[in-house]
Formats: structure tokens, sequence, C-alpha cells
């Protein structure tokens, strides 16, 4: 008996270019604003100053981290933000990935990058002074990190004042606005006691990267004061960098920048209060303080507390009468009287080679 012949499946035509680009999607849109982050006393409340308190964190899982107060709460809203981009960048080896990102993970933070330094490969080669040395390492990181952004990318800097992060953040965000000339680099790199190669890679990705328009990539460094070192250390920076004392005033600064809504800075406080035993009165000094320096606008306290009121209160916080909380921290905000601030120092180029002798010490160079 006769079969009948099975019938062809019409197939569709394949397009020129392959059947790869069926399935290929768009990229995903830049993000519009870039966080960087430190890790160890800028989110992490870390101790390296002995080989002891070195060992100690090396072998303390991440339950018993613990983060610097309101640090997760603000990363959680600066993310929620939008088209965000969280990167951190820290000197701990790369053999603490696991229990600091599980760390991140526990807290309920998200990131897209982590960078962490290969200390294992500078000890078995020999690179003793790369084990301590940051400026090699963390300015070619982050010129790297740069690289792919549109020139128009904004970006904030967050670190402490227990290393160089200001001078490194600094020099970072003057080098991609292109006011960084190759020779002064050169001779900061060598002055800093970077290695060879690390230092031509930094110089490299400089002149590779597109410099921003404006000149306005970097828009905020902030400096959480671990070490409580006075505010008037940075004052060579300029109005760029903002030491905080805690991260509630930084909160209220990117408020005031547009960045984060009341709603959010409400989390981040409460966060503060219920988790770290923070009363209202040390936020309402902590907003004072931030008046005073010169760092925040009146009208932007003012309209900050006008924001929390029954309505405007979002529905949030694990303390028992929380709203009651906010609405008393609201009229202690409006009860704020006129704080006499300081001038701030009028913006100039930045003099890095004598910040080295300030910020970088001749003992922890090579």
């Amino acid at each position: 008996m006769a079969t009948r012949p099975a019938k062809l499946e019409k197939r569709k035509p394949i397009p020129p270019g392959g059947p790869s680009l069926l399935a290929a999607a768009p990229p995903p849109p830049p993000p519009q604003h870039v966080y960087r982050w430190d890790l160890d006393k800028t989110y992490l409340k870390t101790e390296f100053d002995s080989f002891m308190d070195l060992v100690r964190s090396a072998f303390e899982g991440a339950e018993a981290k613990q983060a610097v107060p309101g640090a997760a709460a603000l990363l959680r809203e600066l993310r929620a933000g939008g088209r965000s981009r969280i990167c951190f960048i820290s000197g701990s080896p790369r053999q603490m990935r696991r229990v600091l990102t599980q760390k991140l993970r526990l807290d309920g933070v998200e990131f897209d990058e982590f960078i962490l330094k290969p200390n294992l490969r500078n000890m078995l080669t020999g690179r003793w002074a790369a084990m301590r040395e940051q400026v090699g390492y963390k300015l070619p990181a982050l010129l790297a990190g740069r690289a792919g952004l549109p020139p128009e990318t904004r970006e904030t800097c967050f670190g402490d004042d227990a290393e160089a992060d200001c001078f490194i953040y600094s020099l970072y965000s003057d080098v991609i606005a292109g006011r960084i000339a190759r020779p002064l680099l050169e001779e900061i790199l060598e002055r800093a006691g970077c290695y060879r190669d690390d230092a031509q890679r930094a110089v490299s990705l400089a002149e590779t990267l597109p410099q921003s328009k404006d000149g306005l990539a970097v828009g905020r460094i902030f400096i959480n004061l671990d070490r409580r070192s006075p505010t008037s250390r940075f004052d060579r920076y300029g109005v760029r960098v903002v030491p905080v004392f805690n991260y509630f005033q930084a909160a209220m600064v990117l408020f005031e920048d547009g960045q984060l809504a009341a709603a959010s800075v409400v989390r981040v406080a409460l966060e503060m209060v219920d988790r770290f035993g923070y009363t209202l009165d040390a936020l309402r000094n902590s907003l004072q303080d931030l008046l005073r320096r010169g760092r925040l606008k009146r009208a932007t306290a003012r309209a900050f507390g006008e924001q929390l009121t029954e309505e405007g209160i979002p529905q949030i916080g694990a303390l028992p009468g929380a709203r009651e909380l906010l609405l008393s921290f609201a009229s202690r905000v409006q009860e704020l009287g006129e704080v006499p601030s300081v001038m701030l120092a009028v913006e100039g180029p930045i003099d890095y080679l004598a910040a080295l002798d300030v910020d970088l010490p001749r003992k922890h160079r090579r």
C-alpha cells in the first residue's frame, strides 16, 4: 500500500543577518546616575588599624558584620529611584567576596559592580606596597568603570576619612572632566607611590575616556567621618565634597539635590532610629549642623518638614507609633530658627600635589 508523502512544514524565511537577529534584544538604556561606594568604614563598620583587626575582619561571617547606620536604607532608596547603578570598590581582598556579597544581600542591597583588591596576587608577585596603596588601585578601577558610559551620566561618590577616598574621588572627577593634564597626572601618580604599570593604566584610561561637557559628571562626594576628622580638612576640595557625620545628613543633601524624595529620607531616618538607637534630637542636631556649615539651605529643611504631614508620611516603620514619631520630628524641624552659617570658599582648582602631603602621608608611600 502506497504511503502518502509527509506534508512539508512551511518555514519563515531566515533574515539576511542570520537567525540570531530574531532573538537579539535591544541593549538596556545607560544608567542616568551612578553611585560609587567604598565598603570599609563607608558601608561596613570595619576596623583595620592593626593586624588582629584584619584577621578578625577576614574570619567574620556575614551575620556578624555591621553596616554603618542608615547606609543600607540609603542604598535601597537610591536603587529604587529609577535607572541607577550601584558600584562598590573596596580595598578588601577578593577572597572576601562571598561573605561581603552575602552581607549586602542580607541587608537587601542590590548592586551592579563589585570590585575587590587582588591582594593575594600582589603578595605572590612581591608587590607589598600595593597591599596598602590605594591611588594606583582605585583610580584605574574608577576610570575603567566609567568606560562605556555616556559623557552626560552623573555620578555620586561615597567614601570615608580613614584613607584617601576624598583625594581619589576628587582626582577621578577632575580627570574625567578634562581638568588634569597628562604631565600633572603622571607626577601625581608618581609622588603618590603608585607602581609604574598601575600609573600607566590610569593615564591610558584617562586619555581614552570622553570628557563630560560641563565638567559636572561627579556632582557630590560624601565623606563619612568615621574618625571624626575636622570638616575643615576637606575644604581644599571645594563644595563638591560634603563631609557627613551620618547618612541622614547625606540623605538631606540628596533631597536638596532632587535625587531623593522626602519619603526616602524618612525611611533612612527610621532605620537609624529603629535599628541603631538614634533619637529625634540627634537627627535634629544633624540637620542644624548641616545648616551651620552651609551645606543645606534653610528652605530645604523647611520644605522637608512641611511634607511630613498626616497625608504625606508614607506607610512605613517598624516602630510602634512611627507616624506620631515622624510628626513630632516634623514639628521640631519647623521650629528650627535661623542658624548662622559659614561662608563656603569660592571654587577653584585643587592643588593635588599639596594635598598629597596631607591625605597621603609619606609613611604609606612605596
